[in-house]
């Protein structure tokens, strides 16, 4: 934490957040070497924190901290027989192409900044899904191992152990430092918008997991996502899906502090709506409308525009379900997924009347393809609550208490039942 009254370290943890990655990326372009890299990066920062103090914040804090760190790692690469030999490959490369300069942050010509080429290598789909998550909050937002291992609710051994391996399979794959060229590009970009709305993911749910006593830690992936799609969006300026999960993040963000009370899950129509962050909402919408603009739909943006519709409407009873149920209808063809069908089915409840949807659950009971997802039976419950079956909503809210994982949403299902 920063002590009142510290500017300069105020300006080192903003300089932390907003420089970490960058630094790390340049490093792995030079170097190679992603351990040396980040040792590196962690000692210009402290190297900042005993000398900005003396010497005074600099103007460019990123080139600064990108030039101690480079001039760290050329000095421990200059210590050892394979460095010396790894200096005199980077020597020939030089030749070859014009690199990036450390101390002015100059991007190269074909690629407008490292973080781009260290998003897509650390999403590669050659690494477990679970390892590209771990690997870009570690080498991107800079989260040590353990504040990745509570966040992700495992040890910090088997944290360490996934980093190793991903980075181990980085260099024995030979997986190129590099943006992918255009025919891979949207396979490629997919996976890099699926880890980031897993991380976000991780980090909004936090509400629904009981303190460890160790501080407000598992909002840092969400905060972290959102950073980093507003990063990539700047980076793939033509790219509308970036955009569109930004704008789904930023929605989603908004009502935040409205998702339980007490340790209770609230349903979305009866959240508080005048606690919504208007501000967020405003900035959402409007990164929408940007991507939409580009008339290249794509799975994010749908997702978007259905949270624009719950995020904009006065009340609940304004709700614009026909509007939603038809971009249910849109995402379903998308995606193929279950619970996308199973959250098109509420929206057809409440925009054609509960035995619409009701029939459409029934299906996705009967096919077995949400077997053991609480949501399922708390979905069926809450329509048939909705249509007075009171006995056949009973008997679904009690299967999905069984099912139900984390203690606000048993919490909200008792309080159902109870209720009935």
């Amino acid at each position: 934490m920063t002590a009142p009254g510290d500017p300069v370290r105020a300006a080192v943890e903003a300089a932390y957040r907003e420089e970490w990655g960058q630094v790390v990326a340049t490093l792995i372009g030079l170097t190679g070497d992603w351990d040396l890299a980040e040792d590196c990066a962690q000692d210009a920062f402290a190297a900042a924190l005993g000398s900005w103090p003396r010497d005074g914040v600099p103007r460019r804090p990123g080139a600064w901290l990108t030039t101690t760190a480079r001039n760290r790692a050329l000095d421990r690469l200059r210590r050892d027989a394979a460095g010396a030999a790894k200096l005199r490959q980077l020597a020939v490369l030089a030749r070859d192409r014009d690199p990036q300069d450390p101390s002015t942050g100059a991007p190269t010509a074909d690629v407008p900044d490292e973080r781009l080429r260290l998003i897509f290598t650390c999403c590669h789909p050659a690494l477990p899904f679970p390892a590209r998550v771990a690997l870009t909050l570690r080498t991107l937002a800079g989260l040590s191992t353990a504040e990745i291992a509570r966040a992700f609710l495992t040890t910090e051994p088997t944290m360490a152990q996934r980093l190793v391996r991903a980075k181990r399979k980085i260099q024995e794959a030979g997986i190129p430092y590099r943006v992918p060229p255009a025919e891979l590009l949207p396979e490629r970009l997919a996976a890099v918008l699926a880890v980031l709305y897993l991380i976000f993911n991780e980090g909004y749910d936090e509400d629904f997991h009981e303190s460890d006593g160790e501080g407000d830690l598992r909002r840092g992936p969400a905060a972290e996502a959102i950073r980093l799609t507003r990063v990539l969006v700047r980076l793939m300026p033509s790219e509308p899906e970036p955009r569109g999960l930004l704008a789904l993040m930023l929605l989603h963000e908004a009502r935040r502090a409205t998702r339980t009370v007490d340790g209770v899950l609230v349903a979305l129509e009866d959240q508080d709506r005048s606690r919504w962050d208007r501000a967020l909402i405003a900035e959402g919408v409007a990164t929408l409308d940007e991507a939409l603009a580009m008339r290249r739909a794509g799975p994010y943006q749908v997702q978007a525009a259905i949270a624009a519709c719950h995020a904009t409407a006065p009340d609940a009873a304004s709700t614009d379900w026909p509007g939603i149920a038809t971009l249910y209808a849109q995402l379903s063809r998308l995606v193929s997924s279950p619970v996308v069908e199973l959250n098109r089915a509420v929206a057809v409840a409440m925009a054609h009347g509960i035995p619409a949807g009701l029939a459409l659950v029934d299906e996705l009971t009967a096919s077995g393809r949400l077997d053991r997802y609480h949501l399922l039976p708390a979905t069926r419950a809450d329509l048939l609550r909705r249509a007075g079956r009171v006995a056949e909503a009973k008997a679904a809210y009690e299967e999905a208490l069984k099912l139900a994982p984390t203690e606000p949403e048993r919490r909200y299902l008792t309080n159902r039942l109870r209720a009935l």
